[in-house]
């Protein structure tokens, strides 16, 4: 069987997986990262979106072993516990983006990512990096109040953070 050598959430990670294991099910099942979400495990919905090498990328499209050698963050990575919410994570809290939360991970994820890109968030940029995200409780308006937050303030938000 092959090895799965990466890093996940900061902490190196090594184990031995079967080849078709998709990384959404590693993360959950054999490291107990169960904010990764697994919704439509075809790509569409983006609840099990974590980033790789700082990248949204859907963990039920990817094989787990593809993961080796790189870096791995999940929703955990954000704020962990005893420490404050991350500032998209605090944005949400504040605007009430988040009925259900099953989709929240995959979403506070993919805003990460583009927060941490020098000057990309701006709200066209941000509509666009939530495309590939449904939610079916919040019709969308309060998490787009979050977006706008946190776009208006680039230097709260935490670019470059990691």
């Amino acid at each position: 069987m092959p090895y799965v050598r990466t890093t996940v959430n900061g902490q190196s990670v090594e184990r031995e997986v079967q080849a078709r294991v998709l990384l959404s099910d590693f993360l959950r099942h054999e490291l107990n990262l169960t904010g990764t979400h697994v919704g439509c495990e075809h790509g569409v919905c983006g609840a099990c979106t974590v980033l790789v090498d700082d990248k949204p990328v859907r963990a039920c499209l990817m094989l787990a072993v593809q993961a080796s050698g790189k870096s791995v963050r999940t929703v955990e990575s954000l704020a962990r516990p005893g420490e404050p919410l991350s500032p998209v994570q605090a944005a949400f809290k504040r605007h009430h983006a988040l009925q259900c939360g099953f989709c929240t991970p995959g979403i506070l994820m993919s805003l990460t990512a583009l927060l941490e890109q020098r000057d990309a968030c701006v709200k066209e940029r941000a509509v666009d990096a939530l495309r590939g995200h449904l939610c079916r409780c919040t019709g969308y308006r309060n998490i787009m109040a979050a977006v706008e937050e946190i776009c208006a303030e680039p230097e709260e938000a935490g670019h470059g953070a990691g």
